[in-house]
C-alpha cells in the first residue's frame, strides 16, 4: 500500500511537509499546492519556493497544477522538470468558488468537449508524467461515467479520485458506490481520496476494496499527523512529539515571515486542525484564535501539552473533524 499527502493551499508548504516527513510516519509522495499558470514564464515567489529542488531534499514530491490553458500548462510544467522533476499533476479537484467560477479546478469538469480537447493536448506534447486528482463532477457525481471515458483514452500517468462534487465541497459522504463502478479495470493506477480520519476509517475502506492500493491522506493526516504510523500499526507518539512539530513550524514561520502577527495567523491555521486532538480544545481552540501576542501564545501552547491529553483516533475525534471541517 502507497500513501500520499494531499496539497492543502496556506498549509502543506514545503516547510511543513519538511517538518513532517522528519517527524512522522514519511509519506510516498506529497503533492504541492497548486500552482496556477500565467500568461508569462515565470514563477511567483512562492510557487518557486515550493519547487526549488533544496526545499525537497530527499522527499518525493509532485507539483500540482491549475489551469485550463493547454499551453500555459506545457509551458509551466516544462519549466518544473527544469528543477529536475519527471512528473505533475493537474488539479481537477478544487472546489473553492474563486476557482471553480473560472473554470479551472472541478469547475472544468462540467466543460467536457473543451477538457477532451485540453488533454488531448497536453498528453500529446508533455514529455513528463501527468497524474490527475479529480472529483467527479461538478453537479452531479452522474457526470463521472462520462469523465472516466475520457480519462481513458489518455496515458494518465495516475488518476486520485476524491468521490464528491462540486457542490458538496467537503460535506456529505464520498460517493463509493459510483467510485467503485467507474475505477475497475482501468488502464491506468488508481488512488483513493476523501474522508479518512481514524484507522477504523482506512479499515473501513480497504474491507470495501480489497485490491485498494493507493491511498491519499488529507485533512485526517493533517488533523493528526501521527495517522500513517497508526494505520501502518504504530503506537500514537508522545505529545513531545506533536510539540517538536509544531516549534519546528512555527522556528520556520519566524524565518520567513515578517512580525508576530504574520506568524500568529499562520499558527492559528495549524492549530485549525490539530486542536482537536487534544482534549478541552474548546476551550483552547477560542484563547489561541484570539491571540494576538507571540509571549502570550507560546504559554497557551505550553499550558495545552502540559495539562491535556491526545484523544485522536477516536470516535469523538472524528465527529469533531467532520463537524470543524
Amino acid at each position: 500500500m502507497k500513501f500520499y499527502m494531499a496539497p492543502l493551499e496556506g498549509i502543506t508548504t514545503y516547510l511543513y511537509r519538511n517538518a513532517y516527513h522528519q517527524l512522522f510516519e514519511p509519506m510516498d509522495k506529497y503533492f504541492t499546492p497548486f500552482i496556477s499558470t500565467n500568461q508569462q514564464t515565470h514563477f511567483s515567489a512562492k510557487d518557486k519556493k515550493e519547487i526549488l529542488p533544496e526545499n525537497n531534499a530527499g522527499l518525493p514530491v509532485v507539483p500540482q497544477i491549475l489551469t485550463n490553458k493547454s499551453d500555459e500548462f506545457i509551458t509551466t510544467a516544462n519549466a518544473i522538470c527544469t528543477y529536475g522533476y519527471d512528473e505533475v499533476n493537474l488539479n481537477l479537484g478544487c472546489p473553492s468558488n474563486t476557482v471553480v467560477a473560472k473554470n479551472k479546478g472541478s469547475g472544468f469538469l462540467f466543460h467536457q468537449e473543451q477538457l477532451d480537447r485540453f488533454l488531448d493536448d497536453i498528453y500529446s506534447r508533455g514529455t513528463m508524467k501527468i497524474s490527475i486528482k479529480t472529483r467527479l463532477g461538478k453537479y452531479d457525481p452522474e457526470e463521472f461515467y462520462a469523465l472516466i471515458a475520457i480519462f481513458k483514452k489518455y496515458p494518465l500517468s495516475e488518476l486520485i479520485v476524491h468521490p464528491r462534487i462540486t457542490k458538496n465541497m467537503y460535506k456529505n459522504t464520498p460517493n463509493l458506490k459510483v467510485y467503485k463502478e467507474t475505477t475497475a479495470n482501468l488502464p491506468f493506477p488508481v488512488c483513493y481520496n476523501g474522508d479518512l480520519f481514524t484507522v477504523s476509517d482506512f479499515q473501513t475502506l480497504t474491507s470495501q476494496f480489497p485490491d485498494l492500493d493507493t491511498v491519499m491522506l488529507g485533512r485526517g493526516a493533517i488533523s493528526n499527523p501521527a495517522l500513517l504510523g497508526l494505520i501502518k500499526g504504530k503506537d500514537l507518539p508522545d505529545k513531545m512529539q506533536f510539540l517538536a512539530f509544531h516549534d519546528r513550524l512555527l522556528e520556520a514561520y519566524q524565518t520567513i515571515l515578517s512580525g508576530d502577527r504574520n506568524v500568529l495567523y499562520k499558527m492559528r491555521e495549524f492549530w485549525f486542525y490539530l486542536i482537536h486532538l487534544f482534549t478541552n480544545s474548546k476551550q483552547y481552540g477560542k484563547k489561541i484564535k484570539k491571540c494576538e501576542d507571540m509571549a502570550a501564545y507560546r504559554l497557551i501552547v505550553a499550558s495545552l501539552f502540559r495539562e491535556e491529553a491526545l484523544i485522536p483516533d477516536s470516535d469523538g475525534f472524528r465527529t469533531a473533524m467532520i463537524e470543524r471541517l
